[in-house]
């Protein structure tokens, strides 16, 4: 085994003691079994900043950003439910309101303006979904 690398042996041995588990039935009837894998998304978090994140997400706290951007799709997603015309009306106030705000705060530019592609599709959707219930409640 001269020469040879010494992760390809690593992996090796546990492909095998994983194989052994599985034989005995270890992995049966494990909790979520079936259900997805609920993996997070730091995709976006800068690499050096990702621990602080977690960190903080384990404890229950969200960043500003995220907690903000979270409040954001939960708006989106009720405006696109809302039946009442003039709660739809207030909510998009609202929307306009908080991506003012986070533009104000962050110093840099929110993809949400009037000549951007996703707030034209953004709008469309919404009276898209207003179409579907031509008789509000």
């Amino acid at each position: 085994m001269a020469g040879a690398n010494p992760w390809s042996v690593i992996q090796f041995i546990a492909e095998r003691r994983i194989e052994e588990a599985q034989a005995q039935g270890l992995f049966d009837n494990l909790p979520g079994q079936g259900k997805p894998l609920d993996l997070e998304d730091t995709s976006h978090v800068p690499e050096e900043l990702r621990m602080a994140y977690k960190i903080l997400s384990n404890a229950g706290c969200l960043p500003p950003e995220l907690a903000e951007r979270k409040e954001l799709s939960r708006l989106v997603d009720m405006l696109e439910s809302c039946e009442d015309e003039q709660e739809r009306v207030r909510q998009m106030q609202k929307l306009r309101f908080m991506i003012a705000r986070a533009k104000m705060r962050c110093q840099r530019h929110l993809q949400l303006e009037q000549d951007d592609p996703y707030y034209d599709r953004l709008l469309d959707r919404l009276s898209a979904s207003g179409k579907k219930n031509p008789h509000p409640a």
